[in-house]
């Protein structure tokens, strides 16, 4: 078996939230806000995006439900902050990727040469 082993299909359904969730500019630009400045409420995150903040509440939903970030009370506010752990699993979808791409490159190779 070769190094990249095939992604099982539950994993995938698990992965396609995770990378719907990240094809967004803003909501990519909300978690690189969140990991820079730490747990911060919509009142704060609006101030550094042109969206309203009804827009910014659904699209941390969104990413919340693709277990990106999580969020807690603090009287009347939401405090979002970063969920590092899905992070890490995109990360590991990528590298699993990026080694299929490696074996079919060095298959490719071999028969080039061969």
């Amino acid at each position: 078996m070769s190094r990249a082993e095939a992604i099982s299909p539950a994993r995938l359904k698990d992965a396609a939230p995770l990378f719907a969730a990240l094809g967004d500019a803003t909501r990519l630009g909300l978690l690189v806000s969140l990991c820079a400045s730490g747990p911060l409420s919509v009142a704060r995150l609006s101030v550094r995006f042109t969206v309203s903040r009804q827009a910014l509440a659904k699209h941390l939903d969104v990413l919340a439900e693709a277990g990106l970030v999580r969020s807690s009370r603090q009287g009347r506010e939401r405090i979002w902050e970063l969920e590092p752990r899905r992070l890490k699993d995109a990360h590991a979808y990528l590298e699993r990727i990026s080694l299929h791409w490696d074996d079919a490159l060095s298959r490719l190779k071999t028969f080039v040469e061969g």
